[in-house]
């Protein structure tokens, strides 16, 4: 069973999905971007939603049916007040479950437009280098926003764009689009288009607000199977705190069963009164499921929109930073002295860099978040007859709000107010469309673990076939500073300085010289300022890694020649001022040779 992006078609591995994944002691199943036809993992989010911080997870490549090959942020989006008969309140009703649904929500399609995306994707295991491009279509809509006139699809289907395009219904001209922002926690991006002719006669839609189960919902796109637009209809399946594969973040989410196909990713789904009640992003497939689509729900695009409003920017959804356990044990619940009648979950553990580390202590019994009270199995009240993850209490808060907390702590209820933020994760599930950090010394490739790399080094099993030491990071590892980073010896490219050392691949780098290594900078740090005559590089699995100074100096040249390597240093290592090989030792060493 595969979640897929209903966006990009083209993306990630494939992987059955068993009962074992269900119980949540086995790789989750992956997630296809239905625009690119990408194949993605679904990943719990390090944070509140589960007992444990994520849950393993498949990675994925691109590949896929639709596949073939800004502004500063904080740029105003242009204001336009939203037409006459399109506001929220429109009593207006479109049975969207008649056989005539196209023709009911006619009306509403001229908003939604065909995306054109050019993506250029880093090669995280020659990190140097870029792949191939490749081009992708999906979908995307029009909408106003406090007043505000906005174009949206999904955060997949602009993932590191060259050139963004997009296409109105029955028009035949593409217009260059701007992306201003990009939410990859949950899959929304926002765009802008400069030409006018745009957005002349565009009716921007509403937003509606959460539906409830049962209702009809119309899914408007521009899918695989034709070139034209596309209407499938179904009702509301569920709602509940859903992986995101994207951002691999656990956010609220509408299951529905209209069909969600690749290219459908970044379309609107509409509600009967012919709302936009959603983004359709994702969908679940496998030989055993029929129908299982995922939309992100008003509520969501709605923060993403606010927080840009707020920052220019995109500064994610909070999170506590903790992993906790279930306490539905009568046993567990006496050892912690609870009361009878106190409900609550266990704080494992608590991220160093989460703002609430002041706040919370590893053994706390967290009962309360904002005076909603939380059960033992970690859900807390949502509409009626209903309950969800506590987790959406805090998403639907922002980066920076305060927030109360009730604990037990030593069988005394406290009341602790703390802020909300986003903490660092060890391993990162992505970059945020940024180029991977990569340090060479002499033949040794160093860089930074994260779940992209993962993915390029081992495929779609990467959750299964990565060295254990780095899963157990990926899973269970939190950083003690927010600056603190995997980092591995990728590779070792033959030259004569590392003669002996080819075989050593995929190991996370402890010591330098008997110094600790905190991140990729640090590590280059060291090397800079190497006056020793070797340089001692301590491994995982107790491997030692040992090279001379000045024969890794001697190298350099070699390697750069040798394996078309443009810079020993990445661009973020060189705008942070480091330097390598030194100047005087690299000036010795073309001296000599000259």
């Amino acid at each position: 069973m595969l979640l897929h992006h209903a966006g990009r078609c083209a993306r990630i591995g494939h992987g059955p999905c068993t009962e074992a994944w269900r119980l949540g002691i086995a790789p989750a199943p992956p997630v296809r971007h239905a625009q690119r036809g990408v194949q993605q993992v679904v990943a719990s989010a390090p944070g509140e939603v589960g007992p444990n911080p994520k849950k393993p997870k498949r990675p994925s490549k691109p590949a896929g049916p639709n596949d073939n090959g800004g502004p500063a942020a904080g740029a105003a989006v242009s204001v336009a007040p939203p037409p006459a008969g399109l506001q929220a309140n429109d009593s207006e009703f479109v049975d969207v479950e008649e056989a005539g649904q196209a023709g009911t929500l006619a009306q509403y399609m001229d908003a939604v437009v065909k995306v054109y995306c050019i993506h250029t994707e880093p090669n995280h295991s020659l990190p140097w280098q870029r792949k191939r491009q490749t081009t992708s279509t999906s979908s995307g809509f029009v909408a106003t926003f406090n007043g505000s006139r906005c174009l949206l699809t999904n955060a997949h289907s602009v993932d590191y764009h060259t050139q963004v395009k997009v296409k109105r219904r029955g028009d035949d001209r593409k217009f260059l689009a701007r992306v201003l922002s990009i939410g990859v926690d949950c899959d929304v991006a926002l765009l802008d288009v400069e030409d006018p002719a745009f957005w002349e006669g565009v009716r921007p839609l509403s937003f509606g607000p959460l539906p409830r189960l049962q209702d009809a919902v119309a899914v408007v796109g521009y899918p695989i199977g034709g070139d034209t637009i596309s209407v499938t209809a179904g009702v509301v399946s569920r709602i509940e705190v859903t992986d995101y594969s994207h951002g691999s973040t656990d956010l609220l989410a509408i299951q529905i069963d209209a069909a969600i196909n690749g290219g459908n990713s970044g379309g609107p789904v509409f509600n009967a009164r012919g709302e936009c009640c959603g983004i359709a992003f994702q969908a679940l497939v496998g030989s055993d499921v029929e129908n299982v689509g995922y939309v992100i729900p008003t509520p969501v695009v709605h923060h993403f929109l606010t927080d840009y409003g707020r920052t220019g920017g995109f500064s994610g959804f909070p999170a506590l930073g903790i992993q906790w356990q279930r306490m539905e044990s009568d046993a567990l619940r006496r050892a912690y002295k609870m009361g009878k009648g106190q409900k609550g979950v266990l704080v494992r553990s608590v991220n160093a860099t989460s703002a609430a580390a002041t706040a919370l202590q590893p053994d706390d019994v967290l009962l309360a978040f904002d005076g909603v009270e939380i059960a033992n199995d970690g859900t807390v009240p949502f509409r009626t007859g209903e309950r969800i993850a506590f987790s959406y209490l805090i998403s639907t808060k922002y980066v920076g709000d305060a927030c109360s907390l009730r604990v037990l702590r030593g069988g005394e209820v406290l009341e602790v107010a703390t802020a909300l933020s986003k903490p660092a994760a060890l391993v990162p599930p992505h970059i945020s469309n940024r180029d991977p950090s990569y340090f060479i010394v002499a033949g040794l490739v160093f860089t930074v673990a994260c779940e992209p790399y993962l993915q390029s080094e081992y495929g779609s099993d990467y959750a299964t076939d990565s060295p254990v030491k780095i899963l157990d990071r990926l899973y269970h590892g939190m950083p003690k500073a927010a600056d603190e980073e995997v980092v591995v010896l990728s590779q070792v490219l033959a030259c004569d300085a590392t003669l002996g050392y080819e075989d050593i691949y995929n190991v996370q780098v402890l010591r330098f010289n008997g110094v600790a290594v905190r991140n990729l900078a640090h590590l280059a740090q060291l090397v800079a300022g190497c006056t020793e005559p070797f340089m001692r590089f301590d491994l995982e699995y107790n491997e030692i890694v040992v090279v001379e100074s000045g024969a890794a100096v001697a190298a350099t040249q070699d390697i750069m020649a040798s394996h078309g390597v443009p810079h020993l240093m990445s661009a973020d290592l060189r705008k942070a001022g480091l330097a390598w090989p030194p100047a005087q030792a690299a000036a010795a060493v073309s001296a000599g040779s000259a």
